[in-house]
């Protein structure tokens, strides 16, 4: 199964980056948006993975997510991968990532224990689109830098979901596997 963990982004907020994703197709860009249920922020890929790594991941989550009260976030602040130059992601970010990121690193010592390599950076960040090409490049960086200030609101993080990924020609399908609640 191939697979990763994520925080779901709150129901309620959807709305608000559907409005953002509508503003940056005013572009015109070739740009996949992420649909409203796959809103998500990745904490970790594991890719393809057997029942036994699996139950191993698994593992190490229960054991070190009751170290962690649950936590809120302000989701703010559109921006982008790599640079405005050669954009491939479009994203929006958290005011004060501590908490996440503190988890984020801490989960990611344990899955190198497994053999996954240790994540250069610990920026928590919600996938809003990818870009396909370069058509209008220069109208989607000025839609970027227009709505770069963008607001989405807060929700509390109290719970990493183990999903499964299914990729389909129409987009990905994901699946929820486990749920791991924090204090």
């Amino acid at each position: 199964m191939r697979a990763f963990l994520a925080v779901d982004l709150d129901e309620s907020l959807q709305d608000k980056v559907l409005e953002v994703q509508d503003r940056l197709n005013e572009a015109n860009a070739t740009v996949k948006f992420v649909e409203k249920e796959n809103l998500h922020f990745t904490c970790k890929f594991f890719g393809e993975i057997s029942q036994d790594k699996r139950d191993k991941i698994s593992e190490i989550i229960k054991e070190k997510i009751t170290k962690y009260d649950s936590f809120p976030i302000n989701i703010k602040k559109l921006g982008v991968f790599p640079h405005l130059g050669y954009i491939r992601v479009v994203w929006l970010g958290l005011e004060d990532s501590g908490n996440f990121s503190r988890i984020l690193m801490d989960f990611d010592e344990e899955f190198t224990k497994l053999g996954y390599k240790k994540e250069r950076s610990y920026t928590p960040h919600l996938t809003i689109g990818r870009v396909k090409g370069k058509k209008n490049k220069e109208a989607l960086v000025a839609k970027i830098k227009e709505l770069e200030e963008s607001e989405i609101g807060s929700m509390k993080v109290d719970k990493l979901i183990l999903k499964k990924s299914e990729l389909t020609p129409e987009g990905p399908i994901y699946t929820m596997v486990e749920e791991f609640k924090l204090k």
